[in-house]
């Protein structure tokens, strides 16, 4: 796309669904600009996956400079709250922040609500739950204001959410109702959210998994089995469970290849989606 219209001077934002260039772009406002590379990307943040989260190459990295990629160890707790302390230090120059989790996107923009430590208890419980039940007996136990602001699909959203509530006897809509001001409001960044063709995406993120194949997938795959555990949050990267289950001998390459690709077309699918009902003060980008 062109950059010609994309601000010099103010904070840049993009946001959109997987596979859709987010990165590249930045890439090339943080050459033209001066610009630090920031991470959105609830992911992209995890030691363990570098390929299977398209986080940038080590050669990416050290060519422009980049933050806030690939320094979470794969069981440490990692959430919005973590991103927006380690972000707020970064915002005293110019950068360009890039991810596909809106959420992290809302709390820059619209503020993070102070909601205090879930214990280890009720986090035991809700997995047990979770694993037993489901995500929609979490979810029916939601009051409606909550349900209408998070990922009905996602089940780590419907467990947080669950969590909130068992723990403080509030529900999360409560809590974020009485949000703080924004690190950095929309009117001061330039925001902007890629919105492909449907068909022209589905068809990249069909290459991209067979590009990740290519680079290693399966051999980064085979480095996570050892103590793997799906209920960790870093366990959510798409394609690993399915190369994982693949390298246990539960399904063949071809089968976890077209497991992996589908997940990740239904993944691009929420996304936008959830662009569209919680971005609407974006500025929409037409791919290709």
């Amino acid at each position: 796309m062109q950059t010609g219209s994309i601000s010099r001077e103010a904070p840049v934002l993009i946001a959109g669904p997987t596979a859709s260039g987010k990165s590249a772009l930045a890439m090339e406002l943080a050459a033209r600009d001066g610009r630090l590379i920031v991470n959105a990307d609830a992911l992209q943040v995890y030691e363990n996956w570098r390929i299977l989260t398209a986080r940038p190459s080590a050669e990416d990295e050290a060519a422009l400079p980049h933050a806030l990629y690939g320094h979470i160890g794969r069981d440490q707790p990692y959430s919005v709250g973590h991103w927006l302390r380690e972000v707020a230090p970064l915002l005293d120059r110019p950068v360009v922040i890039v991810g596909g989790t809106g959420l992290n996107f809302n709390a820059l923009t619209r503020g993070l609500a102070e909601i205090p430590d879930v214990p280890t208890v009720i986090r035991a419980e809700a997995d047990a739950r979770i694993a037993a039940e489901g995500r929609a007996a979490l979810l029916a136990e939601l009051d409606p204001a909550t349900v209408g602001r998070i990922d009905p699909l996602n089940p780590v959203r419907v467990q947080r959410a669950w969590e909130v509530w068992r723990a403080t006897g509030r529900s999360l809509a409560a809590w974020q109702d009485e949000t703080p001001p924004p690190l950095l409001p929309l009117s001061k960044a330039e925001a902007l959210v890629l919105e492909p063709d449907v068909p022209w995406l589905n068809a990249r993120i069909d290459r991209r998994f067979q590009q990740m194949l290519t680079e290693g997938a399966l051999e980064e795959a085979r480095a996570n089995v050892p103590g793997w555990d799906p209920r960790r949050p870093s366990a959510k990267a798409i394609g690993g469970p399915e190369l994982i289950a693949h390298l246990k001998g539960e399904m063949s390459l071809d089968k976890a290849t077209e497991a992996a690709t589908l997940a990740s077309r239904q993944y691009a699918k929420r996304q936008r989606t959830w662009f569209r009902s919680n971005m609407k003060a974006w500025r929409r980008i037409s791919l290709p």
